[in-house]
């Protein structure tokens, strides 16, 4: 089955189709579930109400090249959905294109309290540059302004952050994980 086939399928609520579709992205989209949830049965759950979201709205999408980030985007509001109703209001945080799948990446089961403490223990101007940019977004230009600073200042805090934080979250897990 093709996409386009398997997209027409799941618009005609086709059940073949659907299933095809949800295999074919499942391990896509389960790491970003997983980076959010305390363990594999909420982020399946997560997965399954944002799959139910995206098998709702398919017809609506304009561009089949576009549908990975569309989905992702589903799914990322059904995390935050779910988060929701289960613990009342939660703050995401979200660090750079954090959907793509990254298996090395450190924050899978780092939970949100964690990784700002993680944070506070940089070096104040290094943080600083990190919240910016990675949280908020701001670009290394508009940092060096705010902070008065070269461009190139700005950029080596912020790697020297990203050193730190891989350093430091490496060092979390292995507590963590030697502990339990």
């Amino acid at each position: 089955m093709n996409l386009e086939k398997a997209i027409q399928g799941c618009i005609e609520n086709d059940r073949r189709s659907q299933q095809w579709f949800y295999e074919r992205y499942f391990n896509t989209l389960i790491p970003m579930c997983m980076r959010y949830t305390k363990d594999r049965d909420e982020a399946v759950i997560c997965l399954n109400n944002g799959f139910l979201k995206i098998f709702k709205n398919l017809g609506s999408l304009q561009k089949i090249t576009s549908i990975e980030a569309w989905m992702k985007r589903i799914i990322y509001h059904a995390i935050s959905d779910f988060l929701r109703s289960k613990q009342g209001k939660i703050k995401f945080l979200e660090l750079e294109h954090r959907d793509k799948v990254d298996h090395n990446q450190g924050l899978q089961n780092l939970m949100m309290e964690d990784l700002l403490n993680i944070i506070d223990t940089l070096p104040q101007q290094t943080a600083d540059v990190f919240i910016l940019y990675a949280i908020h977004g701001y670009k290394h230009r508009e940092i060096a302004e705010m902070r008065q600073m070269s461009e190139g200042t700005s950029k080596w805090l912020l790697s020297e952050a990203r050193k730190s934080l891989k350093k430091k979250i490496t060092m979390y897990r292995l507590e963590n994980y030697n502990a339990g």
